[in-house]
């Protein structure tokens, strides 16, 4: 929740995550969705932990397309005190890179990143 505010200026309109009154039982249900849409191979969910695995530090979302356009639709983040820095930077050079290299996408969109949730947003539903 330390970066709840920042997180929820990306993903809140989209998903409505996270809120400020979140819990961790709210967040447990949360990871037990994530959990269930990946055995069932629907989306992937990937924490960036330490080197300690003690502290999360950001996350990384391979979900299908909610609007036309695309074959998969990708999004991450890292905690505030990591926003800025040569940890994000990476993610945001990496994450690409390995889903042009280890996913069978064809069209991946890169949400927030080639394009604003705004517009993301603005784009029509598969029908």
């Amino acid at each position: 929740m330390g970066s709840q505010e920042r997180l929820w200026s990306i993903y809140g309109e989209a998903y409505g995550w996270p809120t400020a009154d979140m819990t961790y039982e709210h967040d447990l249900k949360d990871l037990e969705r994530h959990a269930r849409e990946i055995e069932a191979h629907e989306s992937f969910n990937y924490a960036l932990f330490d080197d300690a695995e003690t502290a999360l530090l950001g996350c990384v979302y391979i979900d299908p397309p909610e609007r036309q356009g695309a074959d998969a639709e990708v999004s991450w983040w890292v905690v505030d005190d990591r926003a800025g820095t040569d940890l994000e930077r990476t993610m945001d050079a990496l994450v690409p890179q390995w889903i042009a290299e280890s996913w069978p996408f064809e069209r991946p969109r890169f949400i927030g990143r080639d394009l604003s949730w705004e517009e993301w947003l603005a784009l029509p539903k598969p029908t």
